[in-house]
């Protein structure tokens, strides 16, 4: 996790997929707390293929399920899928075609899964957080 929490941080290229309140402007206002560099693209941004594969980095949140590719991604990058999609059998999915894109990223490249991803920590954080606010109301 350390390596993923360094590479946040200090590799050249980070993507940022999704402009919604919830989840890609705040990432993207964290990245660039961080003094990253940052690109946000969504589901309109023309080209969005040729932006993935420049990035080393990568948060899928468009809202779209397997919008991002095995054909899109750098070799060994990181992907970080925090999409909550459904496909035609209604089991649940990422942004990111999961299966295709982990093979696609080679042995040195990282892809969250979807379910079992970032979902654990947003509960996590948001039971959190209710607590502490319950603590502080008290």
């Amino acid at each position: 996790i350390s390596e993923l929490v360094f590479s946040l941080f200090y590799r050249e290229t980070r993507l940022v997929i999704g402009r919604s309140n919830t989840v890609g402007k705040p990432m993207a206002l964290l990245l660039l707390q961080a003094n990253a560099t940052v690109t946000v693209c969504h589901s309109a941004t023309p080209e969005l293929k040729r932006h993935v594969q420049m990035a080393d980095i990568v948060v899928a949140a468009v809202g779209r399920r397997h919008t991002v590719t095995a054909d899109m991604v750098k070799r060994g990058a990181t992907i970080i899928d925090v999409g909550t999609n459904h496909d035609e059998a209604g089991k649940l999915c990422g942004d990111v075609d999961f299966a295709d894109v982990r093979e696609a990223l080679g042995p040195q490249g990282w892809i969250s899964p979807v379910p079992g991803g970032v979902g654990p920590m947003t509960i996590t954080m948001l039971l959190s957080n209710t607590v502490q606010a319950a603590e502080a109301s008290a």
